[in-house]
């Protein structure tokens, strides 16, 4: 704390996290919109999406820093590898499954896209156990994962130093740390999704 050294490897695992988590929805609505848009391509890819959504992650990560080397865009990646085929998924069957009684009213309005887009935001927000809820909780699982193996900062260097060091009052103060930040995250994206359910 009197170097505040602690408080850079705070915000840099949040700022992975949040770019990782931020990427994965983004990338995960476009992937769902494709999947949907061409039966064809749903058909090839969605074995693949399977197969990778059941891989261990932490697998990946070595794999990543030989391809992309020991930088800071590889832990996001990392980040998102663990949370972006699952999430996919979830989209794909929220676009698959849209009420079609809806959907027969909404094309004299030509809106079926933004019709299923709308179901797929509730879906993303609704619920105990939202897709963005799980996603925010694996983005930060993958990004310490990254961290333990390809940082020079952050709370997964920090835990990996310390249990290296046998500092166990830094280890636990980490591991309590990320704690904290995870009921945090949790909370924030709570709100976020009040606000946004509150629109549709």
């Amino acid at each position: 704390l009197k170097n505040r050294s602690l408080f850079l490897h705070i915000g840099i695992t949040l700022y992975e996290t949040f770019i990782s988590f931020i990427l994965v929805i983004l990338l995960s609505i476009l992937a769902a919109i494709l999947l949907w848009y061409s039966k064809k391509l749903s058909e090839i890819l969605e074995p693949y999406l399977v197969v990778l959504n059941s891989l261990p992650k932490s697998a990946l990560a070595p794999l990543l820093i030989v391809w992309l080397g020991a930088t800071s865009k590889t832990i996001i990646i990392a980040g998102m590898s663990v949370a972006i085929f699952g999430s996919i998924l979830n989209l794909y069957t929220a676009f698959i499954n849209v009420d079609q009684e809806k959907i027969k009213l909404i094309y004299t309005l030509h809106e079926t896209a933004g019709m299923r887009l709308q179901s797929c935001t509730a879906f993303l927000c609704s619920g105990n156990h939202s897709n963005m809820k799980v996603n925010i909780g694996l983005c930060l699982v993958g990004v310490i994962i990254g961290e333990f193996l390809a940082a020079k900062s952050g709370l997964g260097y920090l835990i990996i130093y310390s249990s290296q060091v046998f500092k166990m009052d830094w280890l636990l103060m980490s591991i309590i740390l990320l704690c904290i930040m995870a009921m945090g995250l949790y909370a924030l994206i709570n709100v976020v999704e009040k606000r946004v359910l509150k629109k549709y």
